[in-house]
């Protein structure tokens, strides 16, 4: 096992490494100039050059990666070129607000997409499984912001039901949380509805059926716990892919988490931060999957960690 976790550690390290030098590289061929967007518009050529040396920005592509690499490995991901302050401070002061909601949005996806993947294999085969799994492909497919403004201008505008936006509140939650739920159900139900078909094909559900236990019993007792192990293992992997995916939905609902402050600073061309909010939402990722690796094998010890 500690062979294992040092072993995924150090690809870990090596992924992080490449996200990273990926990331720089874009930024740097980006035909945005970030000098610009500090100086203004009415700035000198003297001034717009005097910001870029004091920012660095006028060395060669390896010395600028070589410094962000130190200032990395000491814990610095550098200074906002806007705001002035920390990256670091700016991620930890949203990065609450962030976790709430992906909290908040795994479990409204968990229970839509194993109440709907538990129906579909109960009901196999017929017009309701067939309808449950379209709807599933098209939740999967819909982008976001179009389910977004589609809950808004439903629950919000018409019904009047909850806020347009804002954070604070659980109602201020619901809809981001729902419109993620959604967006994420898709999968869970339709990996749901494999596992439950296997599930009840097995020989302890015939013995169970055979000794006249209730379907009721059988389903929730039996099936339902043996069928549910791949969704807990899709559990981990999944925080990484909200880390990274929440831009569009944080931005629609006003939501004060990091998704939204990648978005600003892809507007402002605001390097340092984009730069952290990736390297973040990376190691996310990759935490996430090496969560799920080591939460598996605990769950079903027919797995087996090489």
């Amino acid at each position: 096992m500690l062979a294992y976790v040092l072993r995924r550690l150090i690809q870990s390290a090596l992924i992080l490494l490449g996200v990273s030098f990926i990331t720089f590289i874009l930024l740097y061929v980006l035909p945005a100039d970030p000098v610009r967007q500090i100086a203004g518009r009415s700035a000198t050529p003297a001034t717009v050059e005097s910001i870029r040396q004091q920012l660095g920005l006028d060395q060669p592509f390896l010395v600028q990666y070589g410094n962000y690499l130190w200032n990395l490995l000491h814990g610095d991901l550098g200074r906002s070129y806007l705001q002035k302050t920390n990256v670091s401070e700016l991620i930890v002061s949203r990065l609450p607000a962030t976790l709430q909601l992906m909290v908040a949005a795994i479990f409204c996806e968990l229970v839509i997409g194993i109440t709907l993947g538990v129906i579909a294999a109960l009901y196999r085969g017929r017009t309701l499984d067939n309808s449950l799994m379209l709807t599933s492909f098209i939740t999967v497919s819909a982008p976001q912001f179009v389910v977004a403004l589609l809950l808004l201008y439903v629950f919000s505008v018409k019904l009047g039901w909850f806020p347009i936006g804002g954070y604070g509140t659980f109602a201020h939650l619901v809809l981001p949380a729902l419109t993620l739920g959604i967006l994420g159900s898709g999968w869970y139900s339709r990996i749901m509805r494999s596992s439950m078909i296997d599930v009840l094909r097995a020989d302890f559900i015939r013995t169970a059926r055979a000794k006249g236990l209730k379907r009721r019993r059988i389903i929730l007792g039996h099936a339902l716990p043996n069928a549910i192990l791949p969704i807990i293992a899709m559990i981990g992997i999944d925080i990484g892919i909200f880390m990274s995916g929440i831009v569009v939905v944080e931005s629609v609902f006003g939501w004060p988490g990091i998704g939204q402050l990648a978005w600003q600073a892809i507007q402002r061309v605001d390097i340092p931060i984009i730069m952290g909010v990736t390297l973040v939402s990376a190691c996310g990722i990759v935490l996430g999957n090496l969560l799920a690796d080591l939460i598996s094998p605990l769950i079903d010890p027919r797995i087996k960690l090489r």
